[in-house]
Parts: structure tokens; C-alpha cells; sequence
């Protein structure tokens, strides 16, 4: 699984796009499995400080109580405009709950207030992240997985 950070490293552009459009509105669209298997679909806060992407929730909620026991995760952009002229973002990968203070600390110190109640702080460790644009008629689609880089394909 890879930081944040080592997806800038690899493929910079694609990672600088992304993280545009999941910082374009409030909420992203979170992915988790229910104990059941099946999906689950939250809104959910993303940040992209110290090398990392971030997600918080409120203490005890279900999509906090899903990534612990099961840390698979899909994000989601949301799209704003039918037509995706910015792009459709997408992150998958593991969530993986941060329970050490002085990690938390320095999260919070980012935001520039004190999170708000009890709450869950997830890291996710990056396994993939893709990008699909309009360009005329046809699509691109660009994407960059852990173990074999960055592509693009044209669709028509």
C-alpha cells in the first residue's frame, strides 16, 4: 500500500487532479462493506496533509465500524456537472484507523481547529487512483496502481 505522498511521487499529475477534485466539494463518496458483505455508501471528509489522505468520522459511526473490521475502501469525487470537464476522481484502498496520539496531534494540528467530540481518524493507504475525463467525443481514463504505474486509454 502506498502513502499519499509516493502517489505524487510516481505520477504527479494525475495525483495533483485527483486531489483537486476530491477537495471540490464538502463530502466524497466513501465506500465500505457492510458485516454482511454487502456495500455500504457515505458521505465522508477527505484531507491531504503530511503526506497522507485522511478521513474522520464521528465516534461510532457505521462506516468507521466497517473499515475496522474490514479496511477496504473506494472514495469517489462525486461529480458535479453531467459532462466531467475536471474529471471523475476515484482512490481505492485500505483504511486503516490511527489510534496513536502524537499522530492524531499533528493531524489535528492541521486543521486549525479541535475536531469536534469523539471520532475515528483513518490513514488510507493508497492501492489505486483514477481519473476519468470528457475531451469531445471520446473519454480518457488515466490510472495509476501500486504495483504496476500509470496508463491511460482513449474511449470512444
Amino acid at each position: 500500500m502506498a502513502a499519499w505522498s509516493e502517489v505524487v511521487a510516481a505520477a504527479p499529475e494525475l495525483a495533483r487532479v485527483a486531489e483537486e477534485r476530491m477537495r471540490s466539494h464538502r463530502h466524497a463518496l466513501l465506500a465500505t462493506l457492510r458485516r454482511d458483505g454487502s456495500p455500504r455508501l457515505s458521505g465522508t471528509e477527505v484531507q491531504f496533509v503530511l503526506g497522507e489522505l485522511w478521513m474522520g468520522g464521528m465516534g461510532g459511526a457505521r462506516k468507521a465500524r466497517d473499515l475496522q473490521r474490514d479496511p477496504r475502501l473506494a472514495l469517489h469525487s462525486a461529480p458535479d456537472t453531467p459532462e466531467i470537464p475536471t474529471g471523475d476522481a476515484k482512490v481505492a484502498g485500505r483504511g486503516i484507523e490511527v489510534l496513536d496520539q502524537a499522530t492524531i496531534d499533528a493531524w489535528a494540528a492541521t486543521l486549525g481547529m479541535e475536531p469536534p467530540g469523539p471520532f475515528h481518524l483513518f490513514k488510507v493507504d493508497v492501492t489505486e487512483v483514477s481519473l476519468l475525463r470528457a475531451e469531445g467525443d471520446h473519454l480518457v481514463i488515466t490510472w495509476w496502481r501500486e504495483h504496476d504505474g500509470l496508463h491511460e486509454v482513449e474511449r470512444r
